[in-house]
């Protein structure tokens, strides 16, 4: 069968495959990755989330595997264990087309019994966050001195998370006669270095700028206070009306009380955060899916890499610390096409950030008081401006972007 994957050059197996799941035609950053990745380059790919990265490093991935050869010959490196799960997920239903086979090494999972599949055989490609794949390289029931195909998924969150020394003592063991393909949705200056040192005259790719991701999106900020974040939330949900919704929570913590304050209210929501079993986590995220949870309230490091569809809303309960931040956030709606909303509920401690999410995304974002939804601000509490500055010039903007 002829497809545009075939056209870059994937074979008509993989392309067949693709096609019973419903995708005949290829991203931006597939279409542009593919073909160099299928040379054997090694690759720098800036992409956000959800632009189908994960197709663009496994399709060639998958494709120059020898499924004779009975040793792990591709290690895709990713921050956090819902990652691995999902990138697991998307190889399960390729690979056996090709007869390769994928494990997965992520914390929360019996280790014994992970053991017992790679004394088995060893898999042909391992999924695998570093302080797992670390434990399995000192027991050494995994070899990577044959791995041909080194993928760095969401890199930036993977040294922001504090995993340098572990992903470097991960490469170290590592064939040198390897690709690398670094895959980031930022380029911070840490990500850059260890791309210097560890890839050979890697070929740079960037797909679509901020402002062009969150087009599909409509922004704004409620002015409220922390006292009435909860009532106001409560009634943003019951005027919005969400189909499916991540609600964004500076700590564990307040993921945990909010989740507990909206479940009394009779809303149907639950929590994604560190702290979680991962039989918890892989509980609510089946929920979350099969849209019987209406709301997933999650810390930005357990909703990384994130890709649920029909994530209609997302709300910024607790307002982000930088642009980079929250434009992982607001990424998880408004993709494939669909448009979405992303509501920040800001208090007057927040202006500065805000200021630096303009800045990050070079546009102003309306602002609305919380009064308009019937929740105002107590008496004496500090107003905060809803006119939004200029993200240019730091004076006033009269209304959007001059």
């Amino acid at each position: 069968m002829s497809s545009s994957f075939t056209a870059l050059g994937i074979r008509t197996e993989l392309a067949g495959r693709l096609a019973q799941e419903g995708i005949s035609e290829p991203t931006p950053v597939q279409e542009t990755a593919i073909p160099v990745l299928l040379q054997g380059k090694d690759v720098i790919v800036q992409a956000q989330t959800g632009t189908g990265k994960t197709l663009a490093f496994a399709l060639p991935a998958l494709q120059q595997i020898n499924p004779g050869k009975t040793y792990t010959q591709a290690l895709i490196l990713t921050p956090t264990r819902e990652l691995a799960i999902q990138i697991t997920g998307e190889l399960a239903k390729l690979a056996p087309v090709l007869g390769i086979t994928v494990l997965a090494a992520y914390g929360g999972q019996d280790v014994e019994s992970q053991i017992r599949k790679l004394k088995n055989a060893a898999p042909h490609v391992v999924v695998a966050t570093p302080g797992r794949l670390l434990d399995h390289l000192r027991r050494e029931t995994v070899t990577l001195s044959s791995i041909r195909m080194l993928v760095l998924d969401e890199a930036d969150q993977m040294l922001h998370m504090g995993f340098l020394s572990e992903v470097e003592a991960i490469i170290d063991q590592c064939s040198i006669k390897r690709q690398t393909m670094l895959f980031s949705a930022t380029m911070p200056d840490a990500v850059k270095q260890l791309a210097a040192r560890y890839m050979d005259v890697p070929q740079d790719i960037r797909i679509k700028s901020a402002a062009v991701t969150l087009d599909a999106i409509e922004q704004r900020v409620v002015i409220t206070t922390d006292r009435n974040k909860q009532p106001l939330l409560l009634r943003l949900l019951e005027t919005e009306n969400p189909y499916l919704a991540v609600v964004f929570c500076r700590t564990k913590l307040r993921a945990k009380k909010l989740t507990e304050a909206l479940q009394e209210a009779g809303v149907p929501a639950d929590e994604l955060h560190g702290d979680l079993t991962q039989a918890k986590r892989e509980a609510v995220m089946k929920r979350f899916r099969s849209a019987r949870l209406q709301v997933l309230v999650a810390t930005d490091v357990a909703a990384r890499g994130l890709d649920v569809e029909g994530v209609t809303h997302v709300f910024n309960y607790d307002a982000p610390a930088d642009g980079d931040t929250y434009i992982h956030r607001i990424g998880r709606t408004g993709r494939a096409g669909e448009s979405g909303k992303a509501i920040t509920l800001a208090t007057a401690r927040d202006r500065a950030s805000l200021e630096a999410v303009e800045q990050k995304i070079r546009a102003s974002i309306k602002r609305i008081q919380g009064s308009e939804y019937g929740i105002g601000l107590e008496a004496g509490t500090e107003r905060f401006d809803a006119e939004p500055r200029s993200p240019r010039t730091g004076g006033r903007s009269s209304g959007g972007r001059k």
